[in-house]
């Protein structure tokens, strides 16, 4: 399963948008073949419609939204496509893709990934200098932190260095119990993608209950890249991946809100 999420989400840190996108051209994109993008109710939510047909997932199965604003999000990728259908541009589609081909066999496993996460989370590992650098993680981390504490009732550890922090084990069942709820397949794909993006359980938590906007979270996500730029300038081809990956989490969050 995490094979096949690493597949389909964009965004990889190993990847440049320009790199990513080329392995999505293979096979060669298709070219536009409809005029007219509609969405209708369909058996028990929403679908788009190209010329009043369905459209299948990779997997030829059914599209099926449960909210007519998450269809329309769908709709409005489809309608954007000029002369060809270019799936890197469509972030809603691949994560629709995403929960239904794949999340959607197995979400107890998407749903255990994230919850990895928070056993060794971005948060607990704090510099010890520069000041400015340690003031800006207590100023971006520690009040996520105490939402999660508050919200979930889990209280993590954290320190100085790389070295791993051993969470208490009643910390993590807590704050999965509270993660859970986020279960159906597209809520996971999302929830996934705000984890895998920012490094961060407690920040996709924190986003998916309303406690960061999503500019909140990219920048609680980025404190440590975001205070190297600022000290030695930002290389080119670095920035262009950030732009990108801070897109598909905007989509994501889009998606998520709708559901």
């Amino acid at each position: 399963m995490r094979d096949f999420l690493k597949e389909v989400e964009a965004g990889s840190a190993t990847k440049s948008p320009e790199a990513s996108a080329q392995a999505n051209m293979r096979p060669k994109l298709i070219k536009r073949f409809y005029k007219l993008v509609t969405v209708e109710p369909f058996e028990d939510g929403f679908t788009a419609l190209l010329d009043g047909k369905s459209i299948k997932t990779p997997g030829r199965n059914a599209i099926v939204f449960p909210t007519k604003d998450a269809a329309q999000l769908f709709a409005i990728e489809w309608d954007a496509q000029k002369t060809e259908i270019n799936p890197i541009t469509m972030p809603i589609t691949r994560l629709a893709y995403t929960a239904i081909d794949g999340i959607a066999l197995d979400p107890q496993d998407v749903l255990e990934d994230v919850v990895k996460f928070s056993n060794s989370d971005l948060l607990y590992y704090r510099a010890d200098n520069p000041q400015d650098l340690v003031d800006l993680q207590s100023k971006h981390w520690d009040p996520i932190l105490d939402w999660v504490a508050t919200y979930t009732g889990a209280k993590f550890k954290i320190g100085e260095g790389m070295i791993h922090i051993p969470q208490p084990k009643e910390s993590v069942k807590l704050f999965t119990a509270k993660i859970s709820v986020h279960s159906t397949p597209m809520k996971l794909a999302c929830l996934h993608t705000f984890t895998s993006l920012s490094g961060s359980a407690l920040i996709a938590l924190a986003l998916a209950e309303a406690f960061l906007d999503v500019d909140a979270a990219w920048a609680a996500a980025h404190v440590d890249e975001n205070f190297n730029i600022s000290r030695w300038g930002e290389d080119e081809d670095a920035q262009k991946r950030q732009t990108y990956r801070f897109g598909e989490m905007k989509a994501a969050h889009a998606l998520f809100v709708t559901l």
